[in-house]
């Protein structure tokens, strides 16, 4: 009778582990204490950030938009009035009409210039045309440049007396000194081309970005059909760049809401020049210090903004669950 060793023995197919198998490989999926420390700071602290930064000054500024107070003394100085600073700022208050007029103003003109010369220049430089990468980097250069020393640069453009431009049309036409900044009709118009310089290269980058994510298939499938660059570039690649004009969409309304340094650089805000920030800043900070009513007005921005943040957020929401 022979006495050879028997063959080891296997598991069947389809055999269920032991729970102390299951077990153990659940313990090394878990995560250790470092790793959920970690998860917890990474989530933590930005979410922190946000609630401190964002939330809780908003919530802030809701609440006091509701109150009268000089911000001065504590919060038993603080007198809740209603609505009434909003009431206010529709009927009793000059400078709100020409001031939200000039931010609507502001907003067309942004739509009409910088980004229709924005999107024109990206689908230039799309073409990977010869110094393509030198002609990015020149429209963009305005971008980093705050609106403050926008305002500075284009200060020593508009001078009245050493400005450049006047100077140029002494030589051209033999006009007069045109008081660019100092003229309530035409100060708006002048602060716009320095804002639009600015805006142009920020909008070129957004769209030069979606351009390059446009699948190469599309413009390939059109060129076949017979289509022109005209017909493919509106027929074909625009509808494609939805994401990027919703951006495009939302960054104008609240660059066109928000800008504040270049008219507070040029007269505060004034003589023609009333923007609504300008007008919350001096009522918060101002001579006025009025800090209730300077709340309403910023909330005032916030409501506008939110209307275009929310048909954005809602569309993206909308064709992420297609």
């Amino acid at each position: 009778m022979s006495n050879a060793p028997s063959p080891p023995r296997t598991r069947a197919p389809g055999r269920a582990t032991s729970p102390r198998a299951t077990a153990r490989g659940r313990a090394g999926l878990r995560n250790s204490r470092g790793d959920r420390i970690t998860l917890a700071l990474m989530l933590g602290v930005p979410a922190a950030l946000v609630v401190g930064l964002v939330w809780l000054p908003a919530t802030v500024t809701v609440l006091l938009s509701f109150t009268r107070w000089d911000g001065i003394g504590g919060l038993d100085t603080i007198e809740w009035i209603g609505a009434q600073n909003y009431v206010d700022a529709f009927t009793i208050y000059p400078p709100f009409e020409p001031a939200l007029r000039n931010n609507l103003v502001w907003l067309v003109v942004l739509f009409a210039v910088p980004t229709v010369l924005g999107m024109f220049l990206a689908v230039l430089l799309d073409r990977r045309m010869r110094g393509g990468a030198l002609y990015q980097s020149v429209f963009y250069m305005p971008v980093v440049l705050s609106l403050a020393l926008v305002g500075f640069i284009w200060q020593l453009v508009y001078s009245r007396d050493q400005g450049l431009l006047n100077a140029f049309l002494a030589v051209v036409a033999d006009a007069p000194p045109v008081d660019w900044f100092g003229d309530s009709d035409i100060n708006l118009y002048a602060v716009l081309v320095a804002a639009s310089w600015r805006h142009t290269g920020y909008i070129m980058l957004l769209y030069l970005a979606g351009l390059k994510a446009v699948d190469p298939s599309l413009r390939e499938a059109a060129a076949i059909d017979g289509a022109g660059p005209v017909r493919t570039f509106t027929q074909v690649v625009f509808p494609a760049l939805l994401p990027i004009n919703l951006v495009v969409l939302v960054v104008t309304v609240i660059d066109a809401l928000r800008a504040f340094d270049i008219v507070w650089i040029i007269n505060r805000g004034r003589n023609g020049l009333e923007l609504i920030s300008a007008l919350v800043t001096s009522n918060v900070i101002g001579e006025a210090s009025r800090v209730g009513f300077g709340s309403a007005l910023a909330v005032i921005m916030l409501l506008i903004s939110l209307v275009f943040i929310t048909v954005y957020v809602s569309t993206m929401l909308r064709k992420a669950y297609r």
